[in-house]
């Protein structure tokens, strides 16, 4: 994804305030060797960006006075109540030194699981996201989970994911995180437990 931006000398509160309300939003690029970089964006182009997934967790191709860079989204600052992006931070990445990203988790075959289709449970997205690291080049998108062969009462965890090539997972404290399970909603009963009902116990 292209990202274009501007140079900016200006600094300060008041210079941001008077870039939000002409419609742009303050940012810096920082990382690499080069000096960190003070730059503003069209707020609204930013705006819609934010929302699509891929803007998160992609290498963007961040164009700042003719000159391209290779840029990771990461941070964002949001009004608290207004629909205005305050404030964005982009990181220079290298081809040849490995990142650490935050990957989103997308779940596959939900409704056929079998857990959901014969047992009728609920899937639990435990995780919605996955952080990696991986040279820039080998960067997914998203990581995909297999649910087309949990039953109710399973749980899926990192193990069982196909992660892509060159793609580490990072763990804090557990090596084999679940990432989803299929369970009855509360209140649900096992047909089992519904096989026994109306019986009445004996005297």
């Amino acid at each position: 994804m292209k990202v274009i931006a501007f140079e900016r000398s200006v600094q300060g509160t008041g210079a941001s305030r008077r870039l939000r309300n002409a419609g742009k939003t303050p940012g810096i690029i920082y990382g690499g060797t080069a000096e960190p970089k003070m730059i503003e964006l069209d707020h609204n182009a930013l705006f819609h960006a934010l929302k699509k997934e891929a803007f998160h967790s992609s290498i963007l191709d961040l164009e700042v006075g003719g000159t391209t860079e290779k840029a990771l989204l990461r941070a964002f600052q949001m009004h608290p109540f207004k629909p205005l992006v305050l404030h964005v931070d982009f990181q220079r990445v290298s081809a040849t030194e490995k990142i650490h990203v935050k990957v989103p988790l997308h779940f596959m075959n939900q409704e056929t699981a079998p857990g959901v289709k014969l047992g009728h449970g609920i899937i639990n997205h435990i995780l919605n996201e996955l952080e990696v690291s991986c040279l820039p080049g080998d960067l997914p998108e998203f990581i995909e989970v297999d649910m087309g062969a949990v039953e109710l009462g399973q749980t899926v965890h990192l193990s069982d994911l196909k992660l892509p090539k060159g793609v580490t997972p990072i763990t804090h404290g557990d090596d084999n995180p679940a990432v989803a399970s299929i369970a009855l909603p509360a209140g649900g009963v096992s047909e089992a437990a519904s096989e026994g009902e109306g019986e009445t116990p004996a005297a």
